[in-house]
């Protein structure tokens, strides 16, 4: 009766592991939390001396720890086979599980790599997370006890299963919310976005005692480049605009399509002197650049820019796109390819010197 009981508890607890993990990875859509739950759950039920998730990166596809648990992690990561790949790189390409029960003593790896702080005894477990088309990762657990993981290999293949799609979920939750917030021909924020950055900034602002700027920013004569040479090219003159943009901006700057050929720039804990600096910097690099949006298409394309600061010229985020568009209005009454500050008016194409 006593080994039935026994037996009964253990599998009570598996149960309560199963269904903890399973809860946690299904009732979450942000990544890091997935891949804490992840990890905890793991150290819970095999109780390794380290342990790490290895991920590969959405954008440059390089694996990375993402997830790394221990000090002694970063020894194995050092870790080669034979034929010179890491653990986690044959892994990622193969999406088999490698398992050994001794390093040292492993055919497959070259032991010169193996540090000789890792123990000589230490068991190494790498399972893929995947699903059937795609590879997110691999765990990695080191200084297992096999025999609890080759009783438990099918629960752990579970684990990393559900992994996969808690992942793969919450990584297409987060593109469509970059959709809902980004222009499809720019790839810069939309408008919507707009007014829900500037509110936070706002309400950090009057935290803080910051300034900011907000440029406001249109192409001059854009209507005649789509009369002229049709939408298509248009477009990409667009797209051209928004890189242009990008490569003159800090990190912490944000910029947005506001609509047509209409920008916003928002630029946090930046006085309006310092704004026009970055507006000056703007309209540089419009007329130093070659707009070439075909091969033999050659166009010289020049903006209009406001720049209005919180809190001097407005406080809301309305009001403060209200005042740039109005100063970049001034710009288009006096003449196109201009700046206009807040209580400075249009500063002078001189002024863009250097």
């Amino acid at each position: 009766m006593k080994i039935a009981s026994a037996a009964t508890e253990s599998r009570l607890y598996d149960l309560t592991i199963f269904h903890d993990v399973a809860k946690a990875l299904t009732s979450s859509l942000d990544l890091d939390s997935i891949l804490e739950t992840i990890m905890q759950k793991m150290a819970a039920y095999f109780e390794p001396a380290t342990w790490a998730l290895v991920m590969l990166d959405e954008t440059s596809g390089e694996p990375h720890y993402a997830a790394p648990v221990g000090p002694e992690f970063h020894r194995l990561n050092d870790v080669r086979l034979k034929e010179g790949q890491s653990l986690a790189d044959w892994v990622l390409g193969t999406g088999e599980s490698i398992v050994f029960s001794d390093l040292r003593d492993a055919p497959e790896v070259d032991v010169a790599t193996v540090d000789s702080r890792i123990a000589k005894d230490c068991a190494v477990v790498c399972l893929p997370v995947h699903t059937v088309n795609s590879i997110f990762g691999v765990i990695q657990l080191m200084g297992i006890d096999l025999r609890v993981y080759e009783q438990n290999e099918l629960f752990l293949r579970t684990i990393a299963d559900y992994a996969a799609i808690a992942i793969e979920n919450a990584r297409a939750v987060r593109r469509i919310q970059e959709l809902s917030i980004t222009d499809d021909c720019t790839k810069l924020y939309n408008q919507r976005h707009l007014f829900t950055v500037l509110d936070e900034e706002v309400h950090r602002s009057a935290r803080f005692g910051y300034e900011f700027s907000l440029l406001f920013l249109d192409l001059d004569h854009f209507k005649d480049v789509n009369d002229r040479y049709g939408h298509i090219v248009g477009s990409k003159l667009i797209a051209m605009a928004g890189q242009c943009l990008r490569e003159n901006l800090r990190l912490i700057d944000a910029a947005f399509r506001y609509g047509g050929d209409e920008f916003a720039i928002l630029l946090p804990q930046t006085s309006r002197d310092a704004g026009l600096f970055v507006a000056r910097r703007i309209l540089r690099a419009f007329h130093h650049r070659d707009w070439r949006p075909e091969p033999n298409i050659s166009i010289a394309l020049r903006a209009s820019i406001g720049v209005a600061g919180y809190p001097q010229d407005a406080i809301t985020p309305q009001e403060i796109v209200h005042s740039a568009d109005e100063l970049m209005y001034q710009v288009k009454q006096a003449g196109r390819d201009n700046i206009a500050v807040a209580g400075s008016g249009i500063v002078g194409i001189a002024d863009l010197a250097g």
